[in-house]
Protein backbone atom coordinates (compact mmCIF):
# COMPACT_ATOMS: atom_id res chain seq x y z
CA UNK A 1 0.00 0.00 0.00
CA UNK A 2 1.23 3.42 -0.96
CA UNK A 3 0.86 6.85 -0.24
CA UNK A 4 -1.44 7.68 -3.43
CA UNK A 5 -5.56 7.86 -3.44
CA UNK A 6 -4.98 5.79 -6.30
CA UNK A 7 -3.12 2.91 -4.77
CA UNK A 8 -5.02 -0.30 -3.86
CA UNK A 9 -3.28 -1.04 -0.69
CA UNK A 10 -8.44 8.95 -3.89
CA UNK A 11 -24.76 29.66 1.74
CA UNK A 12 -21.85 30.00 3.95
CA UNK A 13 -23.51 32.42 6.30
CA UNK A 14 -25.56 29.65 7.51
CA UNK A 15 -22.93 27.84 8.88
CA UNK A 16 -21.94 26.91 13.24
CA UNK A 17 -18.87 28.81 14.34
CA UNK A 18 -15.65 27.08 13.83
CA UNK A 19 -17.06 25.08 10.84
CA UNK A 20 -14.63 23.98 8.51
CA UNK A 21 -16.58 24.64 5.29
CA UNK A 22 -15.84 28.40 4.25
CA UNK A 23 -18.31 28.61 1.76
CA UNK A 24 -18.09 27.42 -1.92
CA UNK A 25 -14.79 26.67 -3.14
CA UNK A 26 -15.44 28.28 -6.26
CA UNK A 27 -16.40 31.76 -4.92
CA UNK A 28 -13.18 31.30 -2.46
CA UNK A 29 -11.06 31.06 -5.81
CA UNK A 30 -11.65 34.50 -6.39
CA UNK A 31 -11.11 35.67 -3.70
CA UNK A 32 -8.27 37.94 -1.81
CA UNK A 33 -7.90 35.15 1.03
CA UNK A 34 -10.31 32.75 2.38
CA UNK A 35 -10.63 32.21 6.20
CA UNK A 36 -8.40 29.00 6.62
CA UNK A 37 -7.82 25.80 4.67
CA UNK A 38 -10.26 23.11 3.47
CA UNK A 39 -10.41 19.79 5.40
CA UNK A 40 -11.71 17.14 3.54
CA UNK A 41 -12.50 14.10 4.91
CA UNK A 42 -11.38 10.90 2.72
CA UNK A 43 -13.33 8.21 1.89
CA UNK A 44 -15.02 9.40 5.23
CA UNK A 45 -12.97 9.43 8.62
CA UNK A 46 -11.24 6.11 6.69
CA UNK A 47 -8.81 6.23 9.53
CA UNK A 48 -11.24 4.78 12.16
CA UNK A 49 -13.80 3.49 10.34
CA UNK A 50 -13.90 1.07 6.74
CA UNK A 51 -14.17 3.79 4.18
CA UNK A 52 -17.40 5.22 2.12
CA UNK A 53 -19.53 3.71 5.14
CA UNK A 54 -22.34 6.41 6.68
CA UNK A 55 -20.35 5.19 9.47
CA UNK A 56 -17.36 6.56 8.39
CA UNK A 57 -18.98 9.78 6.81
CA UNK A 58 -21.07 9.94 10.49
CA UNK A 59 -17.58 10.19 12.38
CA UNK A 60 -15.79 12.49 9.74
CA UNK A 61 -18.41 15.23 10.19
CA UNK A 62 -18.53 14.74 14.09
CA UNK A 63 -14.85 15.20 14.43
CA UNK A 64 -14.91 18.76 12.49
CA UNK A 65 -14.51 17.61 8.74
CA UNK A 66 -16.59 20.54 6.39
CA UNK A 67 -16.28 18.03 3.50
CA UNK A 68 -16.78 14.33 2.76
CA UNK A 69 -15.88 12.10 -0.22
CA UNK A 70 -17.62 9.82 -2.16
CA UNK A 71 -15.91 7.60 -4.76
CA UNK A 72 -18.57 6.89 -7.59
CA UNK A 73 -18.69 3.45 -9.09
CA UNK A 74 -21.14 1.91 -11.22
CA UNK A 75 -23.55 -1.60 -10.91
CA UNK A 76 -24.90 -3.48 -13.41
CA UNK A 77 -28.21 -1.79 -13.78
CA UNK A 78 -26.44 1.61 -13.89
CA UNK A 79 -27.02 2.73 -10.03
CA UNK A 80 -23.86 5.02 -8.89
CA UNK A 81 -22.41 3.26 -5.56
CA UNK A 82 -19.68 4.57 -3.35
CA UNK A 83 -16.36 2.55 -3.42
CA UNK A 84 -13.05 3.41 -4.00
CA UNK A 85 -12.49 1.26 -6.92
CA UNK A 86 -14.83 -0.97 -8.81
CA UNK A 87 -12.73 -3.78 -7.13
CA UNK A 88 -14.38 -4.94 -4.41
CA UNK A 89 -12.19 -7.66 -3.37
CA UNK A 90 -10.54 -5.52 -0.11
CA UNK A 91 -13.04 -3.63 0.94
CA UNK A 92 -16.14 -6.09 1.38
CA UNK A 93 -16.96 -9.14 2.40
CA UNK A 94 -17.35 -10.60 -1.11
CA UNK A 95 -14.99 -13.44 -0.70
CA UNK A 96 -16.46 -15.29 1.87
CA UNK A 97 -19.66 -15.03 -0.16
CA UNK A 98 -19.83 -18.56 -1.72
CA UNK A 99 -22.94 -17.28 -3.95
CA UNK A 100 -20.53 -15.12 -6.05
CA UNK A 101 -17.88 -17.02 -5.87
CA UNK A 102 -17.69 -17.40 -9.68
CA UNK A 103 -18.41 -14.00 -10.47
CA UNK A 104 -14.51 -13.77 -9.51
CA UNK A 105 -12.40 -12.90 -12.79
CA UNK A 106 -9.96 -10.69 -14.38
CA UNK A 107 -10.10 -7.12 -15.62
CA UNK A 108 -8.08 -4.33 -17.13
CA UNK A 109 -9.02 -1.12 -15.83
CA UNK A 110 -6.95 2.31 -16.78
CA UNK A 111 -4.33 -0.37 -17.74
CA UNK A 112 -3.96 -2.18 -14.79
CA UNK A 113 -4.50 -5.71 -15.09
CA UNK A 114 -6.49 -7.02 -11.26
CA UNK A 115 -8.07 -10.21 -10.11
CA UNK A 116 -11.33 -9.45 -7.94
CA UNK A 117 -14.77 -9.08 -7.91
CA UNK A 118 -16.72 -5.74 -9.66
CA UNK A 119 -19.17 -3.78 -9.45
CA UNK A 120 -20.63 -3.06 -12.51
CA UNK A 121 -21.03 -7.77 -12.40
CA UNK A 122 -23.97 -7.18 -9.51
CA UNK A 123 -27.04 -5.93 -9.29
CA UNK A 124 -27.50 -2.79 -6.79
CA UNK A 125 -29.90 -5.01 -4.62
CA UNK A 126 -26.79 -8.53 -5.20
CA UNK A 127 -24.29 -5.30 -3.56
CA UNK A 128 -26.40 -4.47 -0.45
CA UNK A 129 -25.79 -8.16 0.76
CA UNK A 130 -22.68 -7.43 1.40
CA UNK A 131 -20.84 -5.91 4.06
CA UNK A 132 -17.65 -2.98 4.07
CA UNK A 133 -14.63 -4.44 5.64
CA UNK A 134 -11.44 -2.41 6.29
CA UNK A 135 -8.72 -2.47 3.46
CA UNK A 136 -5.93 -2.05 5.63
CA UNK A 137 -6.46 -4.85 8.20
CA UNK A 138 -3.81 -4.70 11.14
CA UNK A 139 -2.34 -1.21 10.40
CA UNK A 140 -6.12 0.15 11.30
CA UNK A 141 -8.05 -2.05 14.22
CA UNK A 142 -9.75 0.41 15.31
CA UNK A 143 -11.96 0.11 12.17
CA UNK A 144 -11.65 -4.12 11.44
CA UNK A 145 -13.43 -3.90 14.57
CA UNK A 146 -16.18 -2.76 12.47
CA UNK A 147 -15.78 -5.43 10.30
CA UNK A 148 -19.20 -6.76 8.35
CA UNK A 149 -21.28 -3.91 9.97
CA UNK A 150 -22.09 -1.20 7.31
CA UNK A 151 -23.68 -1.80 3.72
CA UNK A 152 -22.60 -0.43 0.64
CA UNK A 153 -24.34 3.02 -0.16
CA UNK A 154 -25.57 4.53 -3.22
CA UNK A 155 -24.70 8.00 -4.54
CA UNK A 156 -28.07 9.26 -3.55
CA UNK A 157 -28.56 7.96 0.21
CA UNK A 158 -25.30 9.44 0.44
CA UNK A 159 -26.77 13.01 -0.14
CA UNK A 160 -29.36 12.20 2.17
CA UNK A 161 -27.61 11.43 4.85
CA UNK A 162 -25.20 14.39 4.49
CA UNK A 163 -28.86 16.60 4.17
CA UNK A 164 -30.25 15.13 7.41
CA UNK A 165 -27.02 15.43 9.48
CA UNK A 166 -26.62 19.20 7.86
CA UNK A 167 -29.90 19.94 9.15
CA UNK A 168 -28.92 18.43 12.74
CA UNK A 169 -25.84 20.59 13.04
CA UNK A 170 -27.25 23.87 11.37
CA UNK A 171 -24.45 24.02 9.19
CA UNK A 172 -23.96 23.11 5.46
CA UNK A 173 -21.70 20.08 4.65
CA UNK A 174 -19.72 19.71 1.92
CA UNK A 175 -19.21 16.70 -0.86
CA UNK A 176 -16.66 16.00 -3.01
CA UNK A 177 -17.43 13.40 -5.19
CA UNK A 178 -14.96 11.66 -7.17
CA UNK A 179 -15.81 9.92 -10.70
CA UNK A 180 -14.09 6.69 -10.99
CA UNK A 181 -12.51 5.29 -14.10
CA UNK A 182 -14.92 7.58 -16.54
CA UNK A 183 -13.64 6.07 -19.79
CA UNK A 184 -13.90 2.46 -18.96
CA UNK A 185 -17.54 2.93 -17.77
CA UNK A 186 -18.18 4.06 -20.98
CA UNK A 187 -16.74 1.89 -22.76
CA UNK A 188 -19.35 -1.25 -21.09
CA UNK A 189 -22.05 1.15 -21.62
CA UNK A 190 -22.19 2.31 -18.11
CA UNK A 191 -21.36 6.16 -18.79
CA UNK A 192 -20.90 8.01 -15.37
CA UNK A 193 -21.55 11.45 -16.44
CA UNK A 194 -25.01 12.00 -17.03
CA UNK A 195 -25.85 9.32 -13.86
CA UNK A 196 -24.45 11.90 -11.83
CA UNK A 197 -25.71 15.16 -13.01
CA UNK A 198 -29.23 13.42 -12.70
CA UNK A 199 -28.68 12.44 -9.26
CA UNK A 200 -27.76 16.05 -8.49
CA UNK A 201 -30.51 17.57 -10.30
CA UNK A 202 -32.78 15.21 -8.09
CA UNK A 203 -31.43 16.49 -4.68
CA UNK A 204 -32.30 20.11 -3.62
CA UNK A 205 -29.30 19.45 -1.01
CA UNK A 206 -27.13 19.45 -4.23
CA UNK A 207 -28.33 22.37 -5.32
CA UNK A 208 -27.06 24.42 -2.47
CA UNK A 209 -23.97 22.69 -0.84
CA UNK A 210 -20.87 22.96 -1.94
CA UNK A 211 -19.81 20.54 -4.52
CA UNK A 212 -16.22 19.76 -5.07
CA UNK A 213 -16.36 17.15 -8.17
CA UNK A 214 -13.20 15.77 -8.92
CA UNK A 215 -11.48 13.33 -11.40
CA UNK A 216 -8.03 11.80 -12.55
CA UNK A 217 -9.17 11.96 -16.25
CA UNK A 218 -9.25 15.30 -17.90
CA UNK A 219 -12.68 14.22 -20.67
CA UNK A 220 -15.39 14.31 -18.08
CA UNK A 221 -14.09 16.96 -16.36
CA UNK A 222 -14.59 19.01 -19.41
CA UNK A 223 -17.97 17.64 -20.24
CA UNK A 224 -19.31 18.29 -16.65
CA UNK A 225 -17.87 22.17 -16.92
CA UNK A 226 -20.06 22.20 -20.35
CA UNK A 227 -22.83 20.88 -18.82
CA UNK A 228 -23.36 22.43 -15.34
CA UNK A 229 -21.35 26.03 -16.17
CA UNK A 230 -20.19 27.82 -13.20
CA UNK A 231 -22.93 27.74 -10.27
CA UNK A 232 -21.62 28.95 -7.28
CA UNK A 233 -21.88 26.00 -5.28
CA UNK A 234 -19.39 24.08 -7.67
CA UNK A 235 -15.87 23.48 -7.96
CA UNK A 236 -14.08 21.22 -10.23
CA UNK A 237 -10.77 19.36 -9.00
CA UNK A 238 -8.60 17.90 -11.87
CA UNK A 239 -6.59 15.34 -9.58
CA UNK A 240 -2.91 14.39 -10.20
CA UNK A 241 -0.99 11.30 -9.59
CA UNK A 242 3.03 10.55 -9.94
CA UNK A 243 4.76 12.18 -12.38
CA UNK A 244 4.72 9.17 -15.09
CA UNK A 245 1.27 8.05 -14.40
CA UNK A 246 -0.95 9.54 -17.28
CA UNK A 247 -4.57 10.16 -17.22
CA UNK A 248 -7.09 7.46 -17.94
CA UNK A 249 -8.66 8.76 -21.05
CA UNK A 250 -5.35 9.37 -21.88
CA UNK A 251 -5.78 13.67 -22.44
CA UNK A 252 -2.56 13.92 -22.12
CA UNK A 253 1.09 12.34 -22.01
CA UNK A 254 1.36 11.86 -18.15
CA UNK A 255 0.81 14.04 -15.23
CA UNK A 256 4.35 15.63 -15.23
CA UNK A 257 3.23 17.61 -18.28
CA UNK A 258 -0.41 18.95 -16.52
CA UNK A 259 2.03 20.19 -13.31
CA UNK A 260 4.26 22.65 -15.80
CA UNK A 261 2.99 26.29 -16.01
CA UNK A 262 1.78 25.65 -19.45
CA UNK A 263 0.11 22.18 -18.13
CA UNK A 264 -2.02 24.48 -15.30
CA UNK A 265 -2.66 27.06 -17.49
CA UNK A 266 -4.61 24.66 -19.58
CA UNK A 267 -6.40 22.85 -16.61
CA UNK A 268 -7.49 26.70 -15.00
CA UNK A 269 -9.76 26.89 -18.70
CA UNK A 270 -12.12 24.06 -17.32
CA UNK A 271 -11.37 23.49 -13.51
CA UNK A 272 -10.70 25.95 -10.39
CA UNK A 273 -8.44 23.76 -8.43
CA UNK A 274 -6.25 20.98 -8.75
CA UNK A 275 -5.64 17.61 -6.37
CA UNK A 276 -1.84 16.79 -6.90
CA UNK A 277 -0.51 13.90 -4.07
CA UNK A 278 1.32 15.59 -1.55
CA UNK A 279 5.10 13.84 -2.63
CA UNK A 280 4.29 16.34 -5.82
CA UNK A 281 5.01 19.32 -3.74
CA UNK A 282 7.49 18.21 -1.28
CA UNK A 283 8.98 14.95 -2.29
CA UNK A 284 10.78 12.68 -0.27
CA UNK A 285 14.66 12.46 -0.34
CA UNK A 286 16.90 9.35 -0.75
CA UNK A 287 17.03 9.06 2.91
CA UNK A 288 13.14 9.33 3.19
CA UNK A 289 12.99 13.14 4.71
CA UNK A 290 11.36 16.07 3.20
CA UNK A 291 13.42 17.02 0.72
CA UNK A 292 12.69 21.09 -0.93
CA UNK A 293 9.35 22.01 -2.36
CA UNK A 294 8.79 22.06 -5.65
CA UNK A 295 7.01 25.19 -6.94
CA UNK A 296 3.74 23.57 -8.16
CA UNK A 297 1.93 25.46 -5.33
CA UNK A 298 2.99 29.04 -6.43
CA UNK A 299 3.02 27.76 -10.21
CA UNK A 300 -0.76 26.98 -9.68
CA UNK A 301 -1.42 29.68 -8.07
CA UNK A 302 -0.32 31.77 -10.67
CA UNK A 303 -2.71 30.23 -12.98
CA UNK A 304 -5.46 31.13 -11.21
CA UNK A 305 -6.10 27.25 -9.36
CA UNK A 306 -6.06 25.72 -5.82
CA UNK A 307 -4.38 23.59 -4.37
CA UNK A 308 -5.86 20.69 -2.55
CA UNK A 309 -3.50 17.99 -1.91
CA UNK A 310 -3.96 13.94 -0.75
CA UNK A 311 -3.19 11.95 1.10
CA UNK A 312 -2.28 12.63 4.86
CA UNK A 313 -2.87 9.79 7.52
CA UNK A 314 -1.80 9.08 10.89
CA UNK A 315 -0.12 6.36 10.71
CA UNK A 316 3.57 5.90 10.74
CA UNK A 317 4.26 3.81 7.69
CA UNK A 318 2.30 6.56 5.82
CA UNK A 319 4.82 9.77 6.96
CA UNK A 320 8.33 11.22 6.05
CA UNK A 321 11.16 9.78 8.12
CA UNK A 322 11.00 13.24 9.59
CA UNK A 323 7.73 12.99 11.34
CA UNK A 324 7.94 9.13 12.57
CA UNK A 325 8.56 7.82 16.30
CA UNK A 326 9.27 4.37 17.40
CA UNK A 327 6.24 2.85 18.26
CA UNK A 328 6.19 0.62 15.00
CA UNK A 329 5.28 0.94 11.17
CA UNK A 330 1.36 0.45 12.23
CA UNK A 331 1.38 2.98 15.26
CA UNK A 332 -1.05 5.99 15.19
CA UNK A 333 1.36 9.04 15.33
CA UNK A 334 -0.55 11.81 15.55
CA UNK A 335 1.92 14.07 16.71
CA UNK A 336 3.66 13.12 13.61
CA UNK A 337 0.51 13.63 11.23
CA UNK A 338 -0.30 16.98 12.73
CA UNK A 339 3.65 18.23 12.24
CA UNK A 340 4.05 16.86 8.83
CA UNK A 341 0.03 18.71 7.64
CA UNK A 342 1.87 21.77 8.71
CA UNK A 343 4.92 21.71 6.57
CA UNK A 344 2.58 21.19 4.03
CA UNK A 345 0.67 24.06 5.01
CA UNK A 346 3.55 26.18 4.97
CA UNK A 347 3.85 25.67 1.19
CA UNK A 348 0.29 27.83 0.98
CA UNK A 349 -2.29 24.75 -0.60
CA UNK A 350 -5.27 25.78 -0.43
CA UNK A 351 -7.16 22.74 1.48
CA UNK A 352 -6.40 18.79 1.87
CA UNK A 353 -7.44 15.69 2.10
CA UNK A 354 -6.79 13.72 5.14
CA UNK A 355 -7.99 9.67 6.69
CA UNK A 356 -8.34 11.31 10.27
CA UNK A 357 -10.01 14.65 9.86
CA UNK A 358 -9.89 15.43 14.24
CA UNK A 359 -6.37 15.20 13.26
CA UNK A 360 -6.43 17.31 10.33
CA UNK A 361 -8.21 19.81 12.72
CA UNK A 362 -6.00 20.20 15.23
CA UNK A 363 -3.03 20.75 12.45
CA UNK A 364 -5.39 23.35 11.48
CA UNK A 365 -5.27 25.05 14.76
Amino acid sequence: MGYRRRDALRTAAGLAAGATVAGPLSVAVGAEASARPLLFAHRGASALRPEHTLAAYAKAIADGAGYIEPDLVATRDGVLVVRHENNIADTTDVASRAAFAGRRTTKTIDGVRQQGWFTEDFTLAELKTLRATERLGAVRPESRGFDGQFQIVTFEEMIDFAAAEAAARGRLIGLVPELKHSTYFAGIGLRLEDRFLAVLEAHRYTQRAPLVIQSFEVGNLRTLRGKLGRPANVTLLQLLDEDAAKPGDGAVPDYAAMMTPAGLAAIARYADAIGPWTRSIIPLGPDGRLAAARPLVEDAHRAGLKVLPYTFRPENRFLAADFRDKAGDDARNEAGSIAEIRRYLATGIDGFFTDDPAVGLKALG
